[in-house]
């Protein structure tokens, strides 16, 4: 099992560690649901800590439609992240209609070069799943898929999941759960969706408010559950 958590900081990154966490995923701005950090940060967290950093990439919170300058904006912060040793970027857009963008997410792909790619909760708006899940499979560059099996909490979605990593067998692409799992439910949870990789981010903070600390005990806790 892999457990990925949610960094804010250096503290952040260097607790998760100490603690139990095999994957970091660095980002700012949790309350909007993560936008790209800065560039001195992902350089200070790559050089402190030996799991692998995931780097969010994603301009604002608007939405996940980007036009032109939103792509240049993107393909930038990539071509900056390769330089960093970060392990992976976490990527995804969407069209108008509400589709996988793939224009887009190919022109990112682009610049990624041996970065490890997760497409991320943008998958949740997707209105049929399974179709975007094959649609991914079709890059070899991307290695997971970000998900809570739709716009609810994913321990409210646990048949969508499973269909979802019965559905991934075979491919490159791994099923990371993520949104609303607390260590209550995970084991259970983990049993009936059949997930290998688990996302935590406030559920292992200090009352379990995204703005606190990662609290040692809890996330310790929930990584030695995991094994």
């Amino acid at each position: 099992m892999i457990l990925e958590v949610i960094a804010t900081c250096m503290d952040d990154a260097l607790r998760a560690e100490e603690n139990g966490a095999d994957r970091l995923e660095l980002i700012t701005a949790i309350t909007e649901g993560g936008l790209t950090p800065g560039i001195g940060m992902i350089e200070q967290v790559v050089r402190s800590v030996k799991i692998p950093v995931h780097v969010m990439v994603r301009p604002h919170s608007r939405s996940f439609v980007y036009d032109k300058h939103d792509l240049e904006t993107m393909t930038a912060e990539i071509k900056a992240i390769t330089s960093t040793g970060a392990a992976g970027i976490v990527v995804g857009a969407l069209t108008e209609e509400g589709m996988i963008d793939e224009k887009a997410l190919e022109s990112m792909l682009a610049w990624a070069g041996g970065l490890n790619v997760t497409f991320h909760r943008a998958f949740d708006e997707l209105e049929d799943q399974i179709a975007g899940l094959r649609i991914l499979t079709r890059y070899s560059q991307i290695s997971r898929v970000l998900t809570s099996g739709g716009l609810q909490p994913a321990p409210e979605a646990i048949p969508t999941i499973r269909r979802l990593v019965e559905e991934s067998y075979g491919s490159s692409l791994q099923i990371l759960a993520g949104n609303g799992l607390t260590p209550e439910v995970i084991k259970p949870f983990i049993e009936q969706t059949g997930v290998k990789e688990v996302h935590f981010g406030s559920a292992v903070r200090f009352g379990r408010s995204g703005l606190a600390p990662i609290d040692p005990k809890q996330l310790r806790a929930l990584a030695d559950s995991l094994y």
